[in-house]
Protein backbone atom coordinates (compact mmCIF):
# COMPACT_ATOMS: atom_id res chain seq x y z
CA UNK A 1 0.00 0.00 0.00
CA UNK A 2 1.05 3.58 -0.56
CA UNK A 3 -0.28 7.05 0.01
CA UNK A 4 0.63 10.50 -1.26
CA UNK A 5 1.25 13.03 1.49
CA UNK A 6 2.59 16.52 0.77
CA UNK A 7 3.42 15.34 -2.74
CA UNK A 8 5.54 12.44 -1.45
CA UNK A 9 4.42 8.87 -2.04
CA UNK A 10 4.54 6.96 1.25
CA UNK A 11 4.71 3.18 1.31
CA UNK A 12 3.68 0.94 4.18
CA UNK A 13 6.16 -1.87 3.47
CA UNK A 14 9.56 -2.46 1.90
CA UNK A 15 9.04 -3.38 -1.75
CA UNK A 16 11.35 -4.93 -4.36
CA UNK A 17 12.71 -1.54 -5.50
CA UNK A 18 13.57 -0.48 -1.94
CA UNK A 19 15.16 -3.87 -1.26
CA UNK A 20 17.37 -3.56 -4.34
CA UNK A 21 18.43 -0.05 -3.39
CA UNK A 22 19.15 -1.03 0.21
CA UNK A 23 21.30 -3.94 -0.97
CA UNK A 24 23.26 -1.51 -3.13
CA UNK A 25 23.60 0.94 -0.25
CA UNK A 26 24.75 -1.60 2.31
CA UNK A 27 27.24 -3.04 -0.18
CA UNK A 28 28.56 0.48 -0.76
CA UNK A 29 28.79 1.14 2.96
CA UNK A 30 30.59 -2.17 3.40
CA UNK A 31 33.07 -1.10 0.73
CA UNK A 32 33.45 2.12 2.69
CA UNK A 33 35.15 0.08 5.45
CA UNK A 34 37.89 -0.75 2.95
CA UNK A 35 38.15 2.87 1.83
CA UNK A 36 38.35 4.00 5.47
CA UNK A 37 41.19 1.60 6.25
CA UNK A 38 43.14 2.89 3.27
CA UNK A 39 42.40 6.54 4.07
CA UNK A 40 43.45 6.13 7.72
CA UNK A 41 47.00 5.59 6.48
CA UNK A 42 47.13 9.19 5.35
CA UNK A 43 44.65 11.06 7.54
CA UNK A 44 43.30 11.01 11.09
CA UNK A 45 39.69 9.73 11.37
CA UNK A 46 38.43 13.06 12.77
CA UNK A 47 40.08 14.94 9.89
CA UNK A 48 38.46 12.50 7.45
CA UNK A 49 35.06 13.15 9.03
CA UNK A 50 35.48 16.90 8.52
CA UNK A 51 36.84 16.55 4.98
CA UNK A 52 34.05 14.17 3.98
CA UNK A 53 31.43 16.57 5.31
CA UNK A 54 32.90 19.64 3.61
CA UNK A 55 33.64 18.05 0.23
CA UNK A 56 30.38 16.12 0.16
CA UNK A 57 28.46 19.20 1.26
CA UNK A 58 29.94 21.38 -1.49
CA UNK A 59 29.05 18.75 -4.09
CA UNK A 60 25.47 18.53 -2.83
CA UNK A 61 25.14 22.32 -2.86
CA UNK A 62 26.51 22.41 -6.42
CA UNK A 63 24.04 19.72 -7.49
CA UNK A 64 21.16 21.66 -5.93
CA UNK A 65 22.15 24.89 -7.67
CA UNK A 66 22.43 23.08 -11.01
CA UNK A 67 19.02 21.44 -10.55
CA UNK A 68 17.40 24.57 -9.14
CA UNK A 69 16.63 22.92 -5.78
CA UNK A 70 15.88 25.54 -3.13
CA UNK A 71 17.91 25.18 0.05
CA UNK A 72 17.44 28.38 2.03
CA UNK A 73 13.71 29.03 1.83
CA UNK A 74 11.72 29.18 5.06
CA UNK A 75 10.14 25.76 5.57
CA UNK A 76 10.05 25.36 9.34
CA UNK A 77 12.84 22.75 9.42
CA UNK A 78 15.68 24.74 11.02
CA UNK A 79 15.16 23.46 14.56
CA UNK A 80 14.64 19.83 13.56
CA UNK A 81 17.52 20.05 11.08
CA UNK A 82 19.84 21.45 13.74
CA UNK A 83 18.89 18.68 16.17
CA UNK A 84 19.34 15.99 13.50
CA UNK A 85 22.69 17.48 12.48
CA UNK A 86 23.94 17.59 16.07
CA UNK A 87 22.88 13.97 16.65
CA UNK A 88 24.57 12.91 13.40
CA UNK A 89 27.80 14.67 14.37
CA UNK A 90 27.78 13.21 17.88
CA UNK A 91 27.12 9.76 16.44
CA UNK A 92 30.35 9.83 14.46
CA UNK A 93 32.28 11.34 17.36
CA UNK A 94 31.09 8.51 19.64
CA UNK A 95 31.89 5.98 16.92
CA UNK A 96 35.46 7.19 16.36
CA UNK A 97 36.36 7.60 20.05
CA UNK A 98 34.68 4.31 20.88
CA UNK A 99 36.60 2.55 18.15
CA UNK A 100 39.88 3.71 19.69
CA UNK A 101 38.93 2.19 23.05
CA UNK A 102 37.45 -1.15 22.02
CA UNK A 103 37.85 -3.71 19.26
CA UNK A 104 36.55 -3.27 15.73
CA UNK A 105 34.36 -6.36 16.20
CA UNK A 106 32.70 -5.09 19.37
CA UNK A 107 32.32 -1.58 17.92
CA UNK A 108 30.70 -2.92 14.75
CA UNK A 109 28.24 -5.13 16.63
CA UNK A 110 27.19 -2.44 19.10
CA UNK A 111 26.81 0.32 16.51
CA UNK A 112 24.85 -1.95 14.18
CA UNK A 113 22.42 -2.86 16.95
CA UNK A 114 20.68 0.30 15.66
CA UNK A 115 17.72 -1.62 14.11
CA UNK A 116 16.64 -2.74 17.59
CA UNK A 117 16.48 0.91 18.76
CA UNK A 118 14.62 1.83 15.58
CA UNK A 119 12.12 -0.97 16.17
CA UNK A 120 11.43 0.33 19.69
CA UNK A 121 11.40 4.00 18.64
CA UNK A 122 9.22 3.30 15.62
CA UNK A 123 6.73 1.48 17.84
CA UNK A 124 6.34 4.38 20.29
CA UNK A 125 6.92 7.44 18.08
CA UNK A 126 6.16 6.52 14.46
CA UNK A 127 3.21 4.18 14.73
CA UNK A 128 5.29 1.39 13.13
CA UNK A 129 4.08 -1.26 15.58
CA UNK A 130 6.42 -4.19 15.96
CA UNK A 131 5.22 -7.75 15.95
CA UNK A 132 6.68 -10.91 17.40
CA UNK A 133 7.64 -11.94 13.89
CA UNK A 134 9.58 -8.71 13.32
CA UNK A 135 11.34 -9.08 16.66
CA UNK A 136 12.26 -12.69 15.85
CA UNK A 137 13.61 -11.62 12.45
CA UNK A 138 15.78 -8.92 13.97
CA UNK A 139 17.16 -11.30 16.58
CA UNK A 140 17.99 -13.81 13.84
CA UNK A 141 19.71 -11.12 11.75
CA UNK A 142 21.71 -9.92 14.76
CA UNK A 143 22.81 -13.49 15.51
CA UNK A 144 24.04 -13.64 11.93
CA UNK A 145 26.05 -10.47 12.47
CA UNK A 146 27.44 -11.83 15.74
CA UNK A 147 28.53 -14.98 13.88
CA UNK A 148 30.85 -12.93 11.68
CA UNK A 149 32.82 -11.62 14.66
CA UNK A 150 32.26 -14.46 17.12
CA UNK A 151 35.95 -15.32 17.34
CA UNK A 152 36.98 -11.75 18.20
CA UNK A 153 34.43 -10.64 20.77
CA UNK A 154 36.17 -11.88 23.89
CA UNK A 155 39.31 -9.78 23.65
CA UNK A 156 40.24 -6.14 23.74
CA UNK A 157 36.96 -4.69 24.96
CA UNK A 158 36.79 -1.71 27.32
CA UNK A 159 33.64 -0.54 29.09
CA UNK A 160 33.91 3.09 27.95
CA UNK A 161 34.59 2.09 24.34
CA UNK A 162 31.66 -0.32 24.37
CA UNK A 163 29.33 2.28 25.87
CA UNK A 164 30.35 4.88 23.29
CA UNK A 165 29.85 2.37 20.48
CA UNK A 166 26.42 1.49 21.84
CA UNK A 167 25.68 5.21 22.12
CA UNK A 168 26.61 5.71 18.46
CA UNK A 169 23.98 3.17 17.44
CA UNK A 170 21.37 4.85 19.65
CA UNK A 171 22.23 8.28 18.19
CA UNK A 172 21.91 6.84 14.69
CA UNK A 173 18.40 5.65 15.52
CA UNK A 174 17.51 8.97 17.19
CA UNK A 175 18.61 10.85 14.07
CA UNK A 176 16.29 8.73 11.94
CA UNK A 177 13.42 9.25 14.39
CA UNK A 178 13.88 13.03 14.36
CA UNK A 179 13.75 13.01 10.56
CA UNK A 180 10.63 10.84 10.43
CA UNK A 181 8.81 12.77 13.19
CA UNK A 182 9.50 16.27 11.87
CA UNK A 183 8.99 18.38 8.76
CA UNK A 184 12.31 17.06 7.51
CA UNK A 185 10.38 14.18 6.00
CA UNK A 186 8.61 16.65 3.68
CA UNK A 187 11.68 18.37 2.20
CA UNK A 188 14.28 17.26 -0.30
CA UNK A 189 16.78 14.59 0.70
CA UNK A 190 19.59 16.95 -0.30
CA UNK A 191 18.64 19.53 2.32
CA UNK A 192 18.22 16.84 4.98
CA UNK A 193 21.73 15.60 4.20
CA UNK A 194 23.19 19.12 4.35
CA UNK A 195 21.82 19.55 7.87
CA UNK A 196 23.61 16.31 8.80
CA UNK A 197 26.89 17.29 7.16
CA UNK A 198 26.88 20.69 8.83
CA UNK A 199 26.49 18.97 12.18
CA UNK A 200 29.29 16.51 11.39
CA UNK A 201 31.62 19.35 10.38
CA UNK A 202 30.92 21.41 13.51
CA UNK A 203 31.35 18.45 15.87
CA UNK A 204 34.46 17.39 13.94
CA UNK A 205 36.08 20.82 14.31
CA UNK A 206 35.33 20.74 18.04
CA UNK A 207 36.98 17.32 18.35
CA UNK A 208 39.90 18.08 16.00
CA UNK A 209 42.26 19.16 18.83
CA UNK A 210 42.03 15.57 20.10
CA UNK A 211 43.71 14.38 16.90
CA UNK A 212 47.47 14.45 17.45
CA UNK A 213 48.35 14.12 13.75
CA UNK A 214 45.41 15.17 11.52
CA UNK A 215 47.48 14.61 8.37
CA UNK A 216 49.77 11.59 8.50
CA UNK A 217 51.31 10.23 5.29
CA UNK A 218 49.42 11.56 2.27
CA UNK A 219 49.53 9.13 -0.63
CA UNK A 220 47.57 8.77 -3.85
CA UNK A 221 45.75 5.74 -2.44
CA UNK A 222 44.78 7.50 0.80
CA UNK A 223 43.61 10.59 -1.10
CA UNK A 224 41.59 8.50 -3.56
CA UNK A 225 39.98 6.61 -0.65
CA UNK A 226 39.05 9.90 1.02
CA UNK A 227 37.53 11.25 -2.20
CA UNK A 228 35.60 8.00 -2.70
CA UNK A 229 34.03 8.48 0.72
CA UNK A 230 33.26 12.17 0.16
CA UNK A 231 32.02 12.01 -3.43
CA UNK A 232 30.27 8.65 -3.67
CA UNK A 233 29.42 7.62 -0.11
CA UNK A 234 28.44 11.04 1.24
CA UNK A 235 27.17 12.95 -1.80
CA UNK A 236 25.35 10.04 -3.42
CA UNK A 237 24.50 7.14 -1.10
CA UNK A 238 23.47 9.34 1.85
CA UNK A 239 21.12 11.34 -0.38
CA UNK A 240 19.57 8.08 -1.58
CA UNK A 241 19.26 6.84 2.02
CA UNK A 242 17.38 9.95 3.14
CA UNK A 243 15.19 9.77 0.02
CA UNK A 244 14.24 6.22 1.00
CA UNK A 245 13.74 7.19 4.63
CA UNK A 246 11.08 9.73 3.62
CA UNK A 247 9.06 7.11 1.72
CA UNK A 248 9.39 3.77 3.54
CA UNK A 249 9.00 2.50 7.12
CA UNK A 250 12.12 3.44 9.06
CA UNK A 251 12.30 0.17 11.01
CA UNK A 252 12.15 -1.90 7.82
CA UNK A 253 14.89 0.09 6.11
CA UNK A 254 17.06 0.09 9.23
CA UNK A 255 16.94 -3.71 9.46
CA UNK A 256 19.22 -3.83 6.40
CA UNK A 257 22.00 -2.24 8.50
CA UNK A 258 22.98 -5.74 9.62
CA UNK A 259 24.31 -6.38 6.10
CA UNK A 260 26.78 -3.49 6.10
CA UNK A 261 29.54 -5.03 8.30
CA UNK A 262 29.09 -8.40 6.57
CA UNK A 263 29.65 -6.77 3.19
CA UNK A 264 32.59 -4.97 4.81
CA UNK A 265 34.20 -8.31 5.69
CA UNK A 266 33.57 -9.62 2.16
CA UNK A 267 35.03 -6.47 0.57
CA UNK A 268 38.04 -6.70 2.87
CA UNK A 269 38.66 -10.22 1.62
CA UNK A 270 38.28 -9.22 -2.04
CA UNK A 271 40.21 -5.93 -2.04
CA UNK A 272 42.60 -6.27 0.90
CA UNK A 273 43.22 -10.01 0.91
CA UNK A 274 41.90 -10.39 4.45
CA UNK A 275 41.04 -13.88 5.71
CA UNK A 276 37.56 -15.15 4.91
CA UNK A 277 36.02 -18.04 6.84
CA UNK A 278 32.92 -20.16 6.36
CA UNK A 279 31.11 -18.26 9.12
CA UNK A 280 30.58 -15.30 6.76
CA UNK A 281 28.30 -17.42 4.58
CA UNK A 282 26.44 -18.77 7.61
CA UNK A 283 25.98 -15.17 8.74
CA UNK A 284 24.68 -14.10 5.34
CA UNK A 285 22.12 -16.91 5.41
CA UNK A 286 20.92 -15.94 8.91
CA UNK A 287 20.73 -12.24 8.05
CA UNK A 288 18.90 -12.92 4.79
CA UNK A 289 16.30 -15.06 6.54
CA UNK A 290 15.95 -12.44 9.27
CA UNK A 291 15.43 -9.64 6.71
CA UNK A 292 12.78 -11.67 4.90
CA UNK A 293 10.94 -12.23 8.18
CA UNK A 294 11.18 -8.56 9.22
CA UNK A 295 10.00 -7.10 5.92
CA UNK A 296 7.42 -9.69 4.93
CA UNK A 297 3.91 -8.20 5.06
CA UNK A 298 2.15 -9.58 8.12
CA UNK A 299 -1.30 -9.43 9.68
CA UNK A 300 -1.79 -7.16 12.62
CA UNK A 301 -0.16 -8.92 15.57
CA UNK A 302 0.84 -6.07 17.82
CA UNK A 303 2.64 -6.79 21.07
CA UNK A 304 0.83 -5.29 23.98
Amino acid sequence: MSAAVDGIERRDAIDVAATAMMLGLTLSWGLNYVAAKIAYGGFDPVFISIARALIGGLLVVGWCRWRGIALFERDGTLVAGTVAGALFGLEFLFLYIGLEQTTVARNTLLVNAMPFWMLIGGHFFLGEHFTRRKLAGLVLAFLGLATVFSDKLGTGGALMGDLLSLGAGILWALTNLVIKRSRLTNIGAEKVLLYQLAGAAVVGFIALPLAQHPIRDVTAAATAALLFQAVYIVAFTYVLWFWLLRRYPASGLSSFAFLTPVFGVLCGAVFLGEALSARIFIALALITIGLIIVNRPVRKQIIG
